[in-house]
């Protein structure tokens, strides 16, 4: 009997690929002798910590690294069909129709952030249309009406209302099936998918992973899918590859990988996951609470009626409706939900970036002075905002890249008329080494360090001003996991030493467990559950906290809950 040697071929064989940027006389090696294939119907996972290399290796498979970047070694054999003689896609001019016609139409990408990848001045219909036409697959009558096809298929909801709208009028989950239907919209036979979950809540993010599982068992897809998260690592890989600093340390099958991994930064990987894992013990102990600080009665937030001369009367929406709670000092309380639950409408309420439609937001000074801060005036606010600090989620995003680091830290004390000059130089020294950064980083600039670092250095600026009061706005959720370990003990050492409290907004349910005493579960703008947290993670009463709670992904290949409907 004769056997098809051909049969077994992969569909995309790397070999050795090497990809370096030039800077100057410095070689940045991004990507070095990396080696792996991928098959038909398979899901691979590149894992590994921000910087080491996943994202670049993506893009050096589809020519896309840009300027001054190049593949500078290696093979990328792409073979679409068993029987036919691979293509080397190293070898294509990164600007040659040879490429263009792979990319999109054979090997497609969903990248991370959907609204810096989607225009925002065309409709979402032909922006998936788009690939259609200037492939010569339809015209652009037919390639529309596929458009609104496969908007069906990612289960988005009315798709011919959808097609009509812009992203910005779309939900991140819903932006991101977008940008799926756009990657599947000339059926590609390879699916390049990074890290396309990061930055959505749970329930999302399973509902994004259960619909790729089935688009690949629709259509044979071969998925390479490129994450931080060990959880989405366990419910979804067949194989996994783990890169450090540019290189592949381990390979191996999931299963192998999470019950007997071998080299240690894989080991560490795993032991970071499993520590913010839901499935590992609670770090924190309930502690009885101290004096209430801040009084939250009945806020909500009623966002008018609008209407214009080109769009609809869009009708009035709530986006919080009657939220009470008190936080007591030294307490961290825990604020999650989905996207729209109201969690950072609550969080900017709080600080009065938004003004509530009603109700009151009574928060108590250190000299024990109480004023509501719901309808305060602008010298009680700003007398309250230096005790009253905030962290955002994105830390690139919330510096200056024109300022220094010292004078991104300093800004709020010289902004108060606190201190200047020398005194000011040392403030900011003393708070860099007390977020573990050496003071000589001081006159460097934002670009130069790791989301990380770049945090590390929000959380300086927050407590400059020797606040009691955090509130964290998805502090950690763009963070790798072992970044995102080191920046919650980093609060968590802080906390006692400076007396802080802290309100903590997050959608990662195993965050919330590990780092607060008490948690709000939100949904549609209102309080569903308050508790303490172990025992809502663990007990949980409403059926919305079970739903949630369901979604988070287990960091063990033998639970796999998620691909579950």
């Amino acid at each position: 009997m004769d056997i098809d040697v051909n049969a077994h071929r992969p569909i995309l064989d790397i070999r050795d690929l090497s990809t370096h940027f030039q800077l100057g006389q410095i070689t940045l090696k991004a990507v070095e002798k990396v080696s792996f294939t991928l098959h038909r119907g398979q899901t691979l996972c590149i894992v590994g910590e921000s910087g080491s290399g996943k994202s670049i290796t993506a893009r050096s498979i589809l020519q896309l690294v840009g300027h001054p970047g190049r593949i500078t070694n290696g093979q990328i054999l792409y073979a679409p069909d068993p029987s036919t003689e691979p293509v080397d896609i190293a070898k294509l001019s990164s600007r040659g129709s040879e490429i263009r016609g792979v990319r999109g139409r054979e090997i497609a990408m969903v990248f991370q952030e959907p609204m810096t990848s989607l225009s925002p001045i065309h409709r979402i219909g032909w922006q998936i249309a788009e690939a259609l036409v200037a492939h010569g697959l339809m015209n652009k009558k037919a390639a529309l009406a596929r458009a609104t096809d496969l908007l069906r298929q990612v289960e988005i909801p009315n798709p011919e209302e959808a097609a009509q709208r812009y992203p910005f009028e779309f939900s991140g989950g819903m932006r991101q099936r977008a940008m799926i239907a756009m990657a599947l919209a000339c059926n590609p036979k390879v699916l390049i998918a990074d890290e396309p979950t990061t930055a959505l809540d749970v329930t999302t993010q399973a509902e994004i992973l259960r619909l790729i599982r089935k688009l690949q068992v629709e259509n044979g897809l071969a998925v390479l899918f490129i994450t931080h998260d060990m959880g989405v690592v366990a419910q979804i890989a067949d194989d996994v590859l783990v890169m450090y600093r540019g290189e592949v340390v381990e390979h191996a099958p999931v299963e192998q990988l999470f019950s007997h991994p071998i080299n240690p930064y894989t080991i560490r990987l795993l032991e970071a996951a499993r520590k913010l894992g839901m499935a590992a013990p609670p770090a924190r102990a309930y502690v009885p609470p101290g004096p209430v600080m801040l009084e939250v009665r009945d806020v909500s937030l009623i966002y008018p009626a609008q209407a214009s001369m080109f769009r609809k009367t869009k009708a009035q929406a709530a986006a919080l409706k009657g939220v009470s709670f008190d936080l007591h000092e030294g307490e961290s309380l825990g604020i999650v939900g989905e996207s729209g639950s109201g969690k950072t409408t609550l969080g900017n309420c709080l600080i009065r970036v938004l003004r509530p439609s009603t109700g009151e937001v009574r928060y108590r000074n250190r000299e024990g002075e109480t004023s509501n801060l719901a309808n305060a005036s602008r010298e009680d606010l700003k007398a309250a905002h230096r005790e009253i600090r905030m962290i955002f989620q994105d830390p690139f995003a919330s510096l200056n890249p024109r300022m220094t680091v010292e004078q991104c830290i300093g800004e709020p004390l010289l902004v108060n008329g606190l201190l200047r000059g020398r005194d000011l130089r040392l403030r900011v020294r003393s708070l860099l080494g007390m977020v573990g950064l050496p003071p000589d980083v001081a006159s460097r600039y934002p670009h130069a360090f790791s989301g990380g670092q770049r945090q590390r250095i929000v959380i300086a600026r927050a407590l400059a001003l020797d606040p009691r009061l955090i509130i964290a706005d998805e502090a950690t959720s763009a963070l790798d996991v072992t970044l995102r370990g080191q920046i919650l003990d980093l609060l968590l050492e802080l906390q006692p030493k400076l007396g802080l409290s802290f309100i903590f907004i997050s959608h990662d349910l195993g965050v919330i467990r590990y780092f607060c005493n008490r948690v709000i579960v939100m949904h549609r703008g209102a309080i569903v559950e308050i508790g303490e947290t172990e025992t809502i993670c663990t007990n949980p009463s409403q059926p919305y906290t079970k739903a949630l709670l369901a979604a988070v992904p287990e960091a063990e290949p033998a639970r796999r809950n998620l691909l579950v409907a």
